[in-house]
């Protein structure tokens, strides 16, 4: 669906104090630069005052998170909760015509919008009061047909009574939320088949409906009133006091700050900027894991997605061409990087846990090496590196268990004839591991073909940050076809350098 700014836009938009205050707390939840996070807040808490989101409200957004405008119009069209147009006064209804609904009276609901309220959605009531919109499911399917009127659900809906809980709404009375047929929650019509102890001894209302109750605000918009302005993170002192001072924002449709001189404007008044340039580590990574052989270990990666860390911090060091980001930012060597430049920087896990990978792992090469940045370096090799030592910290090392798994298979001083197999047209081989099978001894594709079971679990775990990659991608069975001299889908595209 096509979402446009409304045609009709007021000359201005500003916070009251109240909301104002709160605003400028929300933003010190984030660290400088990341402003940026607040922009949902502030944008639902614009429309909570005004009732929907003007031009002039998202330039003041924009300019309050030293945003490009065209970004925070980005958000506002993207999520339906922002009414890009004005509502009614009162209420704004939102009727669910999802599948369950529908077939159980959403279109009764709605022919009672389109009587009382306006026969199109999204235009206001003669009186103003009023405004609708069919949305998708809101999630309350055993209650159906629904519809979400302010912050509250009114479920087990018919035509009368919507019509009823809309006159009443225009006398400024407030209909209680919930379920309207008598039902207690989300329980069977015939009543609750199961869980019933104590069901006679329960409250008059669900939870839900007893704290809209309790607040009274179902239907009132939040101004910024409500409750104390609370900013808990604030207590170890790395934000800024709550209301202090903010830029507060112009909307002068001239304001160089927020068009860029010459940039082109559409009808709107929003900027048509560019997006923000990627960092070099960005662009130095043209190929995505998959197809590289995923390359990635598989610990380091579902750490990243565990803890939601950051790699901001470390692809501006790749950028720079340093070693190791510490969590305050600063570019220093991983502390125990050791000094001899026969440890591979990928062996700096192991090195500094204290346990022993392969002993018959050979030497590669140095960590220290790996952060030189002399001429001849580029913004690729210098991501490498800082990937290997990234990769090293996070992934653990084979334990002594596992180092006594199965048998070493047989090992090469070096390739046959002085030249080796491209191992990297095995699917789940990157540049790194095939470094790490040639220091193994392993150089052909017959070499992996002919590995035992008992020779696959060594191999397993002794590729660093890799343990189990050669059963999980099944290496034998593509070396085999290789080594015979048949080709892969995945080796065709190698081949070509669509991967590498």
């Amino acid at each position: 669906m096509l979402r446009r700014l409304y045609h009709d836009q007021p000359e201005s938009f500003a916070f009251t104090p109240a909301n104002l205050e709160w605003a400028q707390a929300q933003i010190t939840k984030y660290p400088e630069g990341r402003q940026a996070s607040a922009v949902i807040p502030l944008l639902w808490r614009a429309q909570e005052q005004e009732g929907w989101l003007s031009r002039p409200a998202i330039e003041t957004v924009a300019k309050m998170l030293d945003m490009a405008s065209i970004r925070v119009l980005e958000v506002a069209t993207f999520y339906f909760m922002f009414q890009l147009q004005p509502v009614g006064t009162v209420a704004h209804i939102q009727v669910c015509g999802t599948t369950s609904c529908m077939i159980c009276g959403a279109e009764d609901l709605i022919a009672v919008c389109k009587d009382k309220i306006a026969p199109k959605a999204h235009q206001v009531s003669a009186d103003g009061k009023f405004s609708w919109e069919e949305v998708e499911c809101l999630g309350a399917c055993t209650n159906a047909p629904m519809a979400q009127i302010g912050k509250d659900y009114y479920e087990d809906l018919t035509a009368e009574k919507l019509a009823d809980m809309l006159d009443a709404m225009a006398q400024g009375e407030v209909p209680v939320p919930g379920p309207q047929n008598g039902r207690f929650s989300s329980e069977p019509l015939g009543g609750p088949v199961v869980l019933t102890e104590g069901a006679d001894d329960r409250l008059e209302r669900n939870a839900s409906v007893a704290l809209a109750l309790d607040l009274g605000d179902t239907l009132k918009r939040i101004d910024g009133t409500e409750v104390p302005l609370l900013t808990p993170w604030q207590q170890d002192g790395a934000g800024k006091k709550a209301g202090s001072e903010a830029p507060i924002p112009e909307t002068d449709a001239e304001d160089d700050d927020t068009r860029s001189a010459g940039a082109s404007v559409d009808d709107t008044g929003i900027d048509k900027r560019e997006a923000p340039v990627h960092s070099a580590a960005e662009v130095a990574e043209d190929v995505t894991p998959a197809e590289q052989g995923d390359d990635t270990p598989d610990t380091a990666r579902g750490q990243s997605m565990q803890d939601g860390s950051d790699t901001g911090a470390e692809d501006k060091a790749a950028a720079a061409g340093t070693d190791h980001v510490t969590s305050e930012g600063t570019a220093n060597p991983p502390a125990d990087t050791p000094e001899d430049p026969s440890v591979d920087a990928g062996d700096t896990g192991a090195a500094s846990s204290g346990t022993s990978g392969s002993t018959d792992t050979a030497p590669a090469k140095s960590s220290t090496d790996a952060a030189d940045t002399t001429s001849g370096r580029t913004g690729a090799d210098e991501t490498d590196d800082l990937k290997a030592v990234v990769e090293a910290e996070e992934t653990p090392n084979a334990s002594e268990d596992d180092a006594e798994a199965g048998t070493r298979p047989e090992a090469l001083d070096g390739p046959r004839d002085g030249k080796a197999d491209n191992l990297k047209e095995i699917k789940g081989v990157g540049p790194k591991l095939e470094t790490q099978l040639n220091e193994l001894g392993i150089y052909h594709f017959e070499q992996i073909a002919n590995w035992s079971q008992d020779e696959i679990a060594w191999v397993d775990t002794h590729l660093v940050g890799f343990k189990g990659r050669v059963t999980r991608d099944d290496w034998v069975a593509q070396a085999k076809t290789l080594a015979a001299g048949g080709d892969t889908e995945f080796s065709k595209r190698v081949d070509k350098g669509d991967v590498y």
